[in-house]
C-alpha cells in the first residue's frame, strides 16, 4: 500500500467536498480585541475584526485575568510538573476547583485539559462505574459527547434532538433496575437553541436516571453568577453532574465537572483521560480562577453580550440575510446551505473585508445546512456591525455568481 497517495487522496476528498480547512493565522491585539492582526498566505500582515470567537465576553484579555497568569508563572515558573497525581497538583489547581465548586452550589468540582476531555473521560468513565448502564443521549451533542458514550461501552438509546416524548418512550422501554445517564447539552453552539432542561429533570426523577449536562456554552454568559442555563432556570440543583469549560466565557483554558463529591472522586480516581494527563501549567488555572470569580459579580457583562446578540440578529433579519430562526441565544447563526459557497463568501470577508469569520461546514453541521457562526461580544460595536452587513451583502452576491449557487 502507498500510505503517502492514501492520505493524500483522503485531503483531496475533503477539498472536492468543498470542505477543506484552512486556517487563519492571527495574533489578537490585547485591549484591542475582536481586532487582530492577520497574516495572509502571502505574508501580509494587517488588522481584521474576528467575528467567530468562542472567547464570548474578551475575558481573554481582562486585566485581572492577565495579571494573574503574569504572577502565577513569576512565582512557580511555567508547567505543573507532572500529572495530578504525581507532583501536578498545585494550590492553583485546588483553589480553581473551589470556585467551580461554589459556582456551580456543588460539593466538589474537577478540573481536566479540556471541555472535549472533559466530556469524553467523564462518561466514558460512567460505564466502567456503572454496570448495566444504559446512556440516553441527544442526537445533536457535541462530538466529544458522542466519543464519550461510545467510550463507555454500554448501551445507548439516541433520543431525538429536544424530544422529551421520545426520551420519555426510550426510558419507558428500557429496564427500570437498569442504571441510566441523560446527557444533554443546555445551549447547542451551532443552532443557537437551548435544552428542556426542566423536563428532562422530570422524566430523570420518574425513571430514576442521573442527569448529564454540557453548559460549555453557557458558564459565564447565563444566571446571576455565570454559572449556566441551569442557574438562570433555578435548576443547579436537579442536575447531577455539569461539565464546563474555562476557554470560551471564561476566556483561557481548560474543562470540568461539577457534581456530588462522591461522583467527582469516583472520576478522579478511574477516568484515565484525568489520571494520565499532565496538569494545565498554574498559570491558566490562576488565570482561568480570576476570570471565574470576576464573572461571578459581572452580571453588566452578561447583559450588554445579550444586548449585542440580539441587535446583531435584528440587523441581519431586517436586511435580509437568513439566521436560524432556531437561536434564541447568543449564538447568530447565518444559513449558507453550500460548502463551497459558504468558504467563497468567508474569504471574501476576510481578502476583501478585513472581517474574519470561519465557515461551518459537515462534520460539524450536516450537509446541505452549512453555515456562518457569528459570535458578538460586548466589544462588538455599532459601527463594526454596519461594516459587516455592508461586507455580507457585498459578497454574498459575487460569491453566488462565482459558485452558480443562489442565495439561501
Amino acid at each position: 500500500m502507498n500510505y503517502q497517495n492514501a492520505f493524500a487522496d483522503a485531503v483531496r476528498r475533503v477539498k472536492a467536498e468543498g470542505r477543506y480547512r484552512v486556517f487563519a493565522d492571527l495574533l489578537r491585539r490585547k485591549g484591542e480585541f475582536p481586532v487582530a492582526r492577520w497574516r495572509s498566505p502571502g505574508g501580509d500582515v494587517r488588522d481584521v475584526t474576528v467575528w467567530c470567537s468562542n472567547d464570548y465576553l474578551g475575558m481573554g484579555q481582562v486585566p485581572c485575568v492577565v495579571e494573574s497568569m503574569k504572577k502565577a508563572i513569576d512565582d512557580v515558573g511555567s508547567g505543573a510538573g507532572g500529572t495530578r497525581n504525581i507532583s501536578g497538583t498545585t494550590h492553583y489547581h485546588v483553589e480553581l476547583e473551589r470556585s467551580l465548586a461554589d459556582l456551580h452550589r456543588k460539593d466538589g468540582a474537577l478540573l481536566f485539559t479540556s471541555g472535549y476531555i472533559a466530556n469524553e473521560a467523564t462518561l466514558s468513565t460512567l460505564g466502567k462505574i456503572l454496570p448495566g448502564l444504559i446512556m440516553f443521549s441527544d442526537e445533536l451533542n457535541h462530538a466529544s459527547m458522542i466519543e464519550g458514550v461510545k467510550g463507555a461501552r454500554c448501551e445507548k438509546r439516541i433520543w431525538r434532538h429536544n424530544d422529551v416524548e421520545h426520551l420519555e418512550e426510550l426510558l419507558a422501554a428500557a429496564p427500570a433496575d437498569a442504571p441510566k445517564v441523560i446527557a444533554f447539552e443546555s445551549v447547542y453552539s451551532m443552532d443557537g437553541d437551548i435544552g428542556p432542561i426542566e423536563a428532562v429533570c422530570d422524566l430523570a426523577e420518574k425513571y430514576n436516571a442521573l442527569t448529564y449536562l454540557d453548559e460549555v456554552h453557557a458558564v459565564g454568559l447565563y444566571g446571576l453568577r455565570g454559572a449556566g442555563i441551569a442557574e438562570r432556570d433555578g435548576l443547579m440543583d436537579r442536575v447531577d453532574i455539569i461539565e464546563g469549560t474555562l476557554g470560551k466565557a471564561f476566556g483561557v483554558m481548560g474543562g470540568y465537572i461539577a457534581a456530588d463529591g462522591a461522583i467527582c472522586d469516583a472520576i478522579r480516581s478511574m477516568a484515565p483521560g484525568f489520571i494520565f494527563t499532565t496538569a494545565l501549567p498554574p498559570a491558566l488555572a490562576a488565570g482561568a480562577r480570576a476570570s471565574v470569580e470576576y464573572l461571578k459579580s459581572s452580571h453588566h457583562l452578561r447583559e450588554q453580550h445579550q444586548e449585542r446578540a440580539a441587535t446583531l440578529k435584528s440587523r441581519l433579519n431586517g436586511a435580509g440575510f437568513p439566521v436560524l430562526e432556531s437561536s434564541v441565544t447568543h449564538i447568530v447563526p447565518v444559513h449558507v446551505g453550500d460548502p463551497v459557497l459558504c468558504k467563497r463568501i468567508s474569504d471574501m470577508l476576510l481578502d476583501d473585508h478585513g472581517i474574519y469569520v470561519q465557515p461551518i461546514n459537515y462534520p460539524t453541521v450536516p450537509r446541505g445546512t452549512e453555515r456562518l457562526r457569528l459570535t458578538p461580544t460586548p466589544l462588538h460595536t455599532d459601527a463594526m456591525f454596519d461594516t459587516l452587513i455592508e461586507a455580507l451583502d457585498d459578497v454574498w452576491q459575487r460569491a453566488s455568481e462565482q459558485t452558480g449557487v443562489a442565495r439561501a
